[in-house]
């Protein structure tokens, strides 16, 4: 993707953007809240047509009309916001708007066996153990993020965007995030790893791109790559007193709660906790010399 521009009603969201993927890579997309990142993969992916710019891929210049545009030419995505049919079943969900189908006679219909039998296939490829024809409702949050995850890998993509992959998942989970992106790289699927979180950053990507204000700022081998670069390239500037002094001291306890359980059983449960008066406050400074307001 080159020279990608993207405007929105008194908003440039993507400024002559632009990201370049090897196959077999993971290549880790990052910048602050706002920086462009999710626009420039809904690019990618069909949802937004862009104003400006180009997409060569697999060395065409191509225009991906659509989703199922992309889908169809192997680039597919795992939103951060979960879009989830709960009523419907798993495999339902991993193949929604690309069912199977067979003839009976004159009419065509879904072709449910041959549907549940490829979502049992791909669960077991992501090392799901589900049943396919469970309703997606019944699962957690957590759980229907790793659905998402198998349908992508259900369309076969050369490209994979997985937007905060791990938002929503357990420290197991993300292992086992981890495994299937480990295997999707040696199959030599390109993948684009947007998060926050350094310590997976680090730990997963093989490149790192950087974003700031709509605008592509560099790109970098992930090897050697430390956490204040990172920080300081996407907000702009070298950062000071990132963790300041706290000279507040607890007081009495002015509000508690003990073992609170929700009614919702894939809720919390057993909480518990105290909040004290304090007894002096001090202003955090956060990435610069201004105090919040």
């Amino acid at each position: 993707m080159s020279g990608v521009v993207k405007t929105f009603p008194g908003v440039k969201a993507l400024d002559h953007a632009q990201l370049k993927l090897r196959p077999g890579t993971v290549h880790a997309l990052m910048g602050e809240n706002g920086a462009g990142k999710s626009t420039l993969m809904k690019c990618m992916f069909g949802i937004y047509h862009m104003d400006e710019g180009e997409v060569i891929y697999d060395g065409q210049k191509v225009q991906i009309k659509g989703p199922l545009d992309a889908l169809n030419r192997g680039i597919a995505m795992v939103h951060q916001e979960l879009q989830p049919i709960p009523e419907r079943s798993i495999g339902e969900n991993i193949y929604v708007g690309r069912y199977p189908t067979k003839r009976l006679g004159p009419i065509v219909t879904i072709d449910h066996e041959k549907m549940y039998a490829d979502a049992a296939k791909v669960l077991k490829e992501v090392h799901l153990d589900y049943d396919p024809r469970a309703k997606l409702g019944s699962l957690s949050v957590s759980q229907m993020q790793l659905v998402e995850i198998a349908k992508a890998v259900s369309a076969d993509c050369k490209v994979l965007i997985l937007d905060e992959p791990t938002s929503s998942l357990t420290a197991a989970e993300v292992e086992a995030l981890f495994t299937i992106v480990n295997e999707l790289r040696e199959k030599g699927v390109s993948i684009v790893y947007i998060s926050h979180k350094m310590d997976e950053i680090l730990r997963i990507s093989d490149e790192v791109t950087i974003m700031r204000d709509g605008q592509y700022i560099g790109t970098w081998d992930a090897k050697g790559l430390t956490t204040d670069f990172i920080i300081t390239k996407m907000v702009g500037r070298e950062l000071s007193n990132l963790f300041p002094k706290r000279e507040n001291v607890p007081g009495d306890v002015v509000f508690e709660v003990e073992d609170f359980t929700s009614i919702n059983p894939k809720s919390f449960r057993h909480a518990t906790f105290t909040s004290a008066r304090a007894r002096f406050w001090a202003w955090p400074v956060w990435w610069g010399p201004s105090a919040p307001s």
